[in-house]
């Protein structure tokens, strides 16, 4: 059962859509990730343009932060405060992110700049949270910890402008969580992602938050930066393809809550491998995608007169 995606302009089976939605809701509720950085290139696999495939995702990615907020809000394991922080800085990012996206899209090079982006930032994420989650999963096994207690002393705590964040145990500064947000604004609208992929093990490693908080918190950013950024880019380079999100939305909502059952059952360091494989994954994937010979190769040459 087909179904035509006038911005995108081609014809998509429905199924394949709502199933697409279902499994990146279910990484979303079990990771706290929003998705876009696996939903993105899966949907530029199946003929969506680039330009296209980053707008509807972020669009997407609201509903299923949405659902996992609540899910986990309901567990008590939201830090609002912290996401209040982290928010402010995403709203600037995101707002000289759709700039950018504009701009690089009027030079033509936006798909390639898509493309790059993703490549060299699931690289290195998923390589050094892939490290480091083995190595503490075999510190487990040995009977000792390599867990970072909350509020444990870095150079983090050196800096000014500190806030008391009491659902964290947290007494920090209010810079680092903002920086994070401007970054993770950045990506969602350049790259149409949510950004969890950075910003969880940036609340982890950085900020020291404890696990059981983070991926609500993170839920709770993504899903108003994601929210603006669709605003943003329907209004600015009219890319978003409501007929592409709403089927996309229909799986992601109902994945989303089987996600956080799932991610409550596994270790933290287990959680993070997982994420970890999977983001290497999809690097891979699009890394070939750049080098590869296209299927329908052409040439260019002068038309003789």
């Amino acid at each position: 059962m087909q179904v035509y995606l006038p911005i995108a302009e081609l014809s998509v089976n429905i199924l394949l859509l709502v199933a697409m939605g279902g499994g990146v809701g279910f990484l979303s509720g079990m990771f706290g990730v929003g998705g876009g950085f696996l939903m993105t290139p899966l949907l530029i696999f199946t003929g969506v343009p680039p330009s296209v495939a980053v707008a509807t995702e972020a669009n997407q990615i609201v509903a299923s932060s949405a659902a996992g907020v609540g899910a986990h809000w309901r567990r008590r394991a939201v830090d609002f405060k912290m996401g209040s922080v982290l928010l402010a800085g995403g709203l600037i990012g995101s707002s000289a992110g759709v700039w950018i996206f504009r701009y690089l899209r009027e030079l033509g090079q936006i798909d390639l700049i898509i493309s790059l982006s993703y490549v060299i930032f699931l690289g290195a994420i998923g390589s050094l949270m892939l490290v480091e989650s083995l190595g503490a999963m075999r510190t487990a096994d040995r009977g000792a910890s390599l867990a970072r207690r909350p509020g444990q002393h870095n150079w983090v705590h050196g800096l000014p402008l500190k806030m008391r964040f009491h659902r964290s145990r947290l007494y920090i500064s209010a810079i680092p969580p903002l920086g994070i947000g401007v970054l993770v604004g950045l990506l969602a609208s350049i790259m149409g992602v949510g950004g969890g992929f950075i910003m969880v093990p940036a609340m982890i490693y950085i900020l020291r938050m404890p696990t059981n908080v983070v991926i609500g918190t993170s839920l709770f950013q993504i899903l108003f930066v994601t929210a603006f950024v669709t605003m943003l880019h329907a209004v600015a380079n009219q890319t978003v393809d409501m007929v592409l999100a709403f089927f996309l939305l229909v799986g992601s909502v109902v994945g989303v809550q089987f996600g956080v059952r799932v991610g409550a059952r596994l270790r933290s360091e287990q959680l993070r491998a997982l994420l970890a494989i999977l983001v290497i994954f999809v690097c891979a994937r699009l890394a070939y995608g750049l080098i590869a010979e296209p299927a329908n190769p052409f040439s260019l040459g002068a038309i003789a007169h």
